[in-house]
C-alpha cells in the first residue's frame, strides 16, 4: 500500500487541477484569497471535528489542531464562531422547482397519450398546475413556483390561458446566487463520490465515468453537445420516474428501513485546445 508521503506529490497536483477552475470563479465573483483563506480553514476545523475522531472519544481542541495545521488558539477561535452551513433558501427553491417539472414531465396525470407534459390550468380540476405543485412539492403555494419557473423560462403562459412546459428540466437562468448553489452542491457530491472510490478496497467503488476524446473538429463537438444533451436527458428521466417510486416524498408508501440520499449526475465538458496547449503558469505572469 501506498504511504501518505508517497502519494503527496499526486495529491498536490490533483489538488491544483482542481484549484484551478474554481479560482477562476472566485476572482470573476471578486473573492480574494483572504475570503478564500477564511472560508478554508472554517471547513478545516469543521471536517476535521465531524469526520476524524478518535473512535470512543470526544473530539478535542489539540486534535483538531494536529489534522487541520492550524493553532489550538485559532481552532478555538473558529470552533465557537463558525455554523454548521444548512442547504438554505436556494436549495430548497431548486428541490422544489425540479420536483415539480419531474413530476410534470413523468406523471401520467400531467402527460398526454404520447407521453408528452400536457399544458395545463392552473387551479383548475384534478391535473391541473396547483394539483401537480401539491403532489410533488408539498405545501409551498402554486403561485410561487410558478413564479419561478415562468423566471427562468421553464414554463409559458398560452393563448388560451393554459400553462406550457418549455424545458424539461429546471436550470437556474438568471440567478447567479442559484447557480452558485448548484456549483457547492453538485461539485461537493462529485468529490465525495471520488474520496469514496480512493478509499474502496471491497469493490464497492461508486459509478464514476465519462466518455472523451481530445482531437475532434468542431463540427463534431457541436453535434455532439446536441446528442449527449438529449441523450443524457432522456436517462436522467429514466432513472427520476424509478427513484421517485421509492421516495417517501413522493411515494409515502414506499417500504424500507433508513433514510438515504442517493442520484446521479451528469455534466458536458468541452476545451479549445489550441488555446490552451504549450502555456505554462509562468508564461502568464509578465512585469508587475
Amino acid at each position: 500500500m501506498e504511504t501518505l508521503n508517497a502519494l503527496r506529490p499526486s495529491l498536490s497536483s490533483a489538488v491544483s487541477q482542481v484549484l484551478r477552475p474554481l479560482v477562476r470563479l472566485l476572482l470573476r465573483h471578486g473573492m480574494s484569497f483572504s475570503e478564500f483563506s477564511a472560508i478554508a480553514k472554517g471547513v478545516f476545523v469543521q471536517v476535521a471535528a465531524r469526520d476524524f475522531p478518535i473512535p470512543g472519544k470526544k473530539q478535542t481542541i489539540s486534535r483538531i489542531s494536529v489534522l487541520s495545521g492550524l493553532t489550538r488558539k485559532e481552532v478555538q477561535r473558529l470552533a465557537t464562531t463558525i455554523r454548521e452551513p444548512g442547504e438554505g433558501v436556494v436549495a430548497e427553491r431548486y428541490n422544489r422547482a425540479a420536483r415539480v417539472v419531474a413530476g410534470w414531465v413523468r406523471d401520467p396525470a400531467f402527460t398526454d397519450e404520447s407521453g408528452d407534459p400536457r399544458p395545463l390550468a392552473l387551479d383548475d380540476g384534478p391535473s391541473s398546475f396547483a394539483e401537480l405543485v401539491r403532489l410533488h412539492s408539498g405545501d409551498v403555494p402554486a403561485r410561487a413556483v410558478l413564479d419561478e419557473l415562468v423566471r427562468v423560462e421553464a414554463v409559458e403562459h398560452t393563448d388560451d390561458g393554459r400553462l406550457r412546459l418549455r424545458s424539461r428540466a429546471y436550470i437556474p437562468q438568471a440567478s447567479g446566487a442559484d447557480k452558485l448553489g448548484i456549483l457547492g452542491a453538485d461539485v461537493a457530491d462529485l468529490i465525495t463520490t471520488i474520496d469514496h472510490n480512493l478509499q474502496s478496497r471491497d469493490g464497492a467503488a461508486r459509478f464514476q465515468r465519462k466518455v472523451m476524446y481530445d482531437n475532434l473538429p468542431r463540427e463534431a463537438v457541436a453535434e455532439f453537445r446536441t446528442r449527449s444533451a438529449a441523450q443524457a436527458q432522456l436517462l436522467l428521466e429514466i432513472l427520476d420516474r424509478w427513484l421517485s417510486t421509492h421516495d417517501r416524498d413522493e411515494n409515502p408508501a414506499a417500504a424500507g428501513t433508513g433514510r438515504m440520499r442517493a442520484g446521479l449526475g451528469i455534466f458536458y465538458f468541452e476545451e479549445n485546445i489550441e488555446e490552451t496547449d504549450g502555456g505554462r503558469d509562468d508564461d502568464y505572469i509578465n512585469g508587475t
